[in-house]
């Protein structure tokens, strides 16, 4: 099955600072886009979209057709609209895919879906992220070095404000001794969400083939293979009648002489 993949990307930085338009001409969301198609070939249709687009490019109809969704945000979060989150989030629970990377932490969706503030600790400065694989076994942590060192990225450090991740399949050491949880995964409902978090707007991190492979991974691991995607209803079934439920409007009110 071809996986459908839809990567998300605010799309800010690349029109106003110059250097970030140097390293990515693209934009981000394309050079990520080209990390997947590369590593998974014709396995996955790769497809991109930005916060400017009409509903942010994420209408119904595009998130029903989309089995994964990448999303980076940074400069922009408060422009997506909540109408638009709400969308997404029913999307996940219902079964599509969500890989959140770096600032993407802080963004609407990957709030509502922790419960939390997602805060943590950071300092751009050029510092050396060595990344370390702490669960080998775990199909994202596939075909990676142990440790894929980065040259120069933004700091990310503990303590980061999220749930208890269901799985820790990655952590990262700075050059000022900082650690962070820097690949998590969680479920939500019939979605599969990975945070990843190398790949600040002001480096080439996404330009790395070791951190593709990562997203790559990740993408191929966050596919379901369900069927129909829907949130479950609550259907009322008659004694004996596994497989027909019906509809239930709530509470049987009460007569007002009551």
């Amino acid at each position: 099955m071809t996986i459908r993949v839809l990567v998300w990307g605010e799309n800010r930085h690349e029109q106003v600072e110059p250097h970030v338009a140097e390293i990515y001409p693209d934009g981000m969301h394309s050079t990520i886009a080209a990390g997947i198609a590369e590593n998974l070939g014709d396995a996955a249709k790769v497809e991109t979209t930005t916060l400017d687009e009409p509903e942010h490019g994420l209408t119904e109809e595009v998130l029903a057709g989309t089995d994964v969704l990448v999303w980076w945000g940074h400069a922009a979060h408060g422009e997506v609209d909540d109408q638009v989150v709400e969308r997404v989030y029913q999307h996940v629970l219902s079964g599509m895919g969500l890989i959140v990377l770096h600032s993407g932490h802080w963004s609407k969706i990957f709030g509502k879906l922790m419960g939390t503030s997602c805060t943590l600790r950071w300092r751009s400065e050029r510092d050396r992220e060595l990344v370390w694989t702490v669960n080998p076994t775990h199909p994202i942590a596939q075909g990676v070095p142990h440790p894929i060192e980065i040259e120069q990225q933004e700091m990310y450090g503990e303590f980061f404000d999220i749930p208890v991740p269901d799985e820790l399949i990655f952590v990262s050491s700075f050059s000022g001794g900082e650690v962070f949880r820097s690949g998590c995964t969680f479920r939500r409902g019939h979605g599969k969400i990975f945070y990843f978090s190398p790949g600040d707007q002001d480096f080439p991190v996404y330009h790395h083939k070791d951190i593709r492979k990562v997203i790559a991974n990740g993408v191929e691991w966050a596919m379901t293979d369900r069927p129909e995607r829907a949130v479950p209803t609550l259907l009322r079934y008659e004694t004996g009648d596994f497989f027909n439920g019906h509809g239930y409007k709530g509470p049987i009110e009460e007569p007002a002489d009551a």
